[in-house]
């Protein structure tokens, strides 16, 4: 089902149609994705992560920053955390 069109300007630009935009929820300045999969081309809102989201994943409400983080060692506690990998697990050959 074709949800909205656009030409090709003599640069190999495009406009998004309105309709497209609002079904990946992109708007101006947003980046978009595109991915090849099975002989199609895919197109996605591109996510994008501000340092303030890094820092809410690495260090919840409640845990302090101050003085100095290993950031490795959080980085680490939050994929566990987040995939639902224990401690004592180690699958990564540069821990």
């Amino acid at each position: 089902m074709i949800i909205g069109r656009s030409k090709l300007t003599s640069d190999c630009q495009i406009s998004v149609p309105p309709e497209v935009c609002r079904k990946l929820g992109v708007g101006p300045c947003s980046a978009l994705d595109w991915d090849e999969q099975g002989g199609l081309i895919v197109v996605r809102g591109a996510e994008g992560y501000t340092s303030e989201d890094i820092h809410r994943a690495l260090f919840p409400a409640g845990v302090s920053t101050s003085g100095p983080v290993d950031v490795k060692e959080a980085i680490r506690k939050y994929i566990r955390a987040r995939h639902g990998r224990h401690s004592g697990q180690e699958g990564d050959a540069n821990s």
